[in-house]
């Protein structure tokens, strides 16, 4: 319960900044202005080694919209992305993409929009047990932490319903990934379905029963999402679409340059540049120009498959109550920004 109430608290605190922060002007598009007629653009992100964190690291999108105020705000899980949204304190943000399907489906309904794939999740996020545990079957009655809403918690989820497991016979406990390291290491969980870094170090003395990218395989994918409220992209285009850019030029750093690209995302999560390269080589990364195709975004008048994985995750998530019902295909498919993303790829 400790755990829980400091994420809480930490959330709440990370809003409220945010919200002062926003707080000099607000026009009615929900889009924030600094002094002089500034923009400002409040940005969630995550801890996770993908190419965001190069962004963030490098001061790209500041070097794009040098007379905009560019707000960086860390946050623990997509869960909590979802709910500083809705406080409204943040315009574009980091999500899993089952957030992303509790987002646009009841009671949440939020308006925003997927306008990016931050990356393809693999190995990255996995399901950890203590020795002795050999495989899923056996988490029956036993102590499981994830962070709740998150892709890790859908995973954990979909692995346990794969295996023939109800999800009510494993005690399930909401932990964030700091907390989970914490429980771990005092023996208070059996197992966690978590991401890196801190799966990294559940690893070093736990068993890996299980790995995004083999549930992906059993038809459950799930990705790590970029996603801007309705009203901050038909507000300030111009900085969806420098944000845009600024995405696909650190994702062609990730793959032309490695190495380079390591050593940002090392310095923001405290690992060494060898090892932010491992985490990162976890990944799958798309430019923007591959996300138009039909395998993702898509184009407009023709939304990609995204639209469709959201709408499965939906239904996955109402038959396990996590959401209260499940929206069209059509919904996902208007949530995807693929006329921003089709600006920023001419």
């Amino acid at each position: 319960m400790t755990g829980f109430l400091s994420r809480r608290t930490v959330l709440l605190a990370a809003v409220v900044t945010l919200t002062a922060a926003g707080a000099t002007a607000c026009g009615d598009d929900g889009a924030t202005a600094g002094g002089a007629g500034r923009t400002t653009v409040r940005i969630a992100y995550q801890a996770i080694p993908n190419a965001d964190l190069v962004v963030k690291n490098q001061r790209l999108l500041e070097k794009a919209l040098p007379e905009a105020d560019v707000k960086w705000v860390r946050f623990e899980s997509g869960g909590d992305v979802n709910t500083a949204v809705l406080a409204g304190a943040v315009d574009i943000g980091l999500a899993g993409s089952s957030p992303v399907t509790k987002g646009l489906s009841a009671p949440l309904n939020i308006p925003y929009k997927v306008v990016w794939i931050h990356d393809l999740i693999g190995d990255n996020e996995a399901l950890v047990a203590k020795p002795g545990i050999g495989s899923v079957k056996d988490l029956v009655g036993k102590k499981v932490a994830t962070p709740y809403g998150s892709t890790s918690h859908y995973s954990l989820l979909a692995a346990l319903t794969a295996a023939g497991v109800e999800p009510s016979s494993v005690k399930t406990v909401d932990l964030q990934p700091q907390d989970t390291l914490a429980a771990w290491q005092r023996g208070d969980i059996d197992a966690a379905y978590v991401w890196t870094p801190t799966l990294g170090e559940l690893a070093k003395d736990g068993k890996v029963l299980i790995t995004s990218r083999q549930v992906a395989r059993q038809g459950r994918p799930t990705a790590d999402l970029g996603v801007v409220t309705n009203d901050f992209a038909a507000g300030h285009p111009e900085v969806v679409t420098a944000w845009l850019k600024a995405q696909d030029q650190a994702v062609a750093q990730a793959r032309t340059a490695p190495d380079q690209a390591a050593k940002s995302i090392g310095a923001e999560l405290g690992l060494s540049a060898d090892e932010a390269k491992r985490q990162l080589s976890e990944l799958v990364l798309l430019s923007a120009k591959e996300q138009t195709g039909p395998e993702y975004l898509g184009t407009p008048g023709a939304p990609g498959k995204l639209a469709g994985h959201l709408h499965d995750a939906a239904v996955f998530l109402k038959g396990q109550k996590a959401v209260d019902a499940v929206p069209d295909e059509a919904v996902f498919g208007r949530a995807l920004a693929v006329e921003e993303l089709g600006r920023a790829t001419n």
